[in-house]
């Protein structure tokens, strides 16, 4: 077989891949071995191997141990709502996207004081040092962890007030609109900002990942009047979901 400029090993991959993308290998079916793609390939144990970690890099395969290299089922992507802010009830937007969609969504979190790094400082336009409230949460749609948010409040806006702890007090659990107009804090606008890479190994493990997976990470800051009174980081698996917005047209 000619493989032209690229590399042997990623033609292999590719043509393996397209077999498991069209059904050719589908789900559960062993891959075929190392000798077997050496030999259908015309490439060396160096190639086979290459490109076997390729498409185990990628997630659309897993070893077994003592049994092979198998073509792993392909979830079908689930869909997250981005729709801004929502002025109803008092619930946290997260509640109020999953039941818009019908999803029984619940979450986990816990909060602790500590530093701002220079990144988070940035985000927040504070000064390195500064305090902050730091909140970690686990989403789970029908107990199954979907999403994972870090979220970072500047104790200089929200210390000692009754929204101090996110998840606690009167409005423990709404979102962060109304938690701030509680202390008279208007928020006005929030910019979110899209990216991926591959997910972090403790990320990976809280979510039910594979090694290698991508993540999807939204970068999201609150603003009250220019001035950023939240901002977090939220993590969703991007083999797993599709990141939706429904944005008003003002």
């Amino acid at each position: 077989m000619a493989f032209g400029e690229q590399p042997a090993y990623l033609r292999v991959a590719s043509d393996l891949r397209e077999k498991i993308v069209n059904g050719a290998l589908p789900p559960r079916t062993r891959l075929p071995s190392q000798a077997r793609i050496r030999q259908e390939y015309g490439v060396s144990d160096t190639v086979a191997l290459e490109a076997r970690k390729v498409l185990m890099a990628e997630g659309l395969v897993e070893g077994r141990s003592g049994s092979g290299t198998y073509v792993r089922e392909r979830p079908v992507p689930r869909r997250i709502a981005r729709s801004g802010y929502r002025a109803e009830g008092g619930a946290s937007p997260f509640r109020q996207e999953q039941t818009a969609d019908g999803a029984q969504g619940t979450w986990e979190s816990r909060s602790e004081q500590e530093e701002a790094g220079p990144e988070i400082a940035g985000r927040l336009g504070i000064e390195p040092g500064d305090r902050v409230m730091r909140t970690r949460y686990v989403f789970r749609e029908a107990g199954e962890p979907m999403m994972l948010s870090t979220s970072w409040e500047p104790l200089a806006v929200t210390g000692r007030t009754p929204v101090m702890l996110p998840e606690e007090g009167p409005l423990g659990g709404c979102g962060v609109v109304e938690r701030m107009a509680a202390i008279d804090v208007v928020v006005d606008n929030v910019a979110e900002e899209v990216g991926a890479r591959p997910g972090l190994a403790e990320e990976l493990l809280a979510l039910g990942g594979v090694p290698g997976h991508v993540v999807m990470v939204i970068a999201r800051t609150y603003y009250a009047s220019g001035r950023a009174v939240e901002t977090a980081d939220v993590i969703v698996p991007a083999d797993r979901y599709r990141i939706a917005y429904h944005l008003p047209v003002r």
